[in-house]
C-alpha cells in the first residue's frame, strides 16, 4: 500500500527555521500534485503550499516569502523549507499527494501522520 511518511518537527524559537520532509512509498506509479496542510488547536486544517509535477508552486499569503515547497521526484518526497517562523505558525503539519498505485490502478489522495511545529515567542 501507499504511505507517506513525514518527519523534521519539532520546537524552535521565532525567527528561527524547520525544514519538513515528506517520502512517499509502496506500490506507486507515479506521484502528481502534492501539498503541505497545517492544523492548529480550535482551527480548520488549511492549505499551506502546493507543488506539482513539473515543479509549479502555490503558497498562501500567510506563508509567501518565508516558506519554500520544492521535491524530488527520483526519491519520491516533498520538502518544506519554513524560515522565519513565527509563533501563529505552530500546528500539526501533514502531507498530501495525488498518487497513482500501482498495485490498485487507481488514483487517490495520500495523507501522512503529520508533524508538530511549535514556534515559541
Amino acid at each position: 500500500q501507499v504511505q507517506l511518511v513525514e518527519s523534521g518537527g519539532g520546537l524552535v524559537q521565532a525567527g528561527g527555521s524547520l525544514r519538513l520532509s515528506c517520502a512517499a512509498s509502496g506500490s506507486i506509479f507515479s506521484v502528481n500534485v502534492m501539498h503541505w496542510y497545517r492544523q492548529a488547536p480550535g482551527k480548520q486544517r488549511e492549505l499551506v503550499a502546493t507543488i506539482t509535477s513539473d515543479g509549479s508552486t502555490n503558497y498562501a499569503d500567510s506563508v509567501k516569502g518565508r516558506f519554500t515547497i520544492s521535491r524530488d521526484n527520483a526519491k519520491n518526497t516533498a520538502y518544506l523549507q519554513m524560515n522565519s517562523l513565527k509563533p501563529e505558525d505552530t500546528a500539526v503539519y501533514y502531507c498530501n499527494a495525488n498518487i497513482y498505485s500501482a498495485y490498485s490502478r487507481a488514483f487517490g489522495f495520500y495523507w501522512g501522520q503529520g508533524t508538530q511545529v511549535t514556534v515559541s515567542s
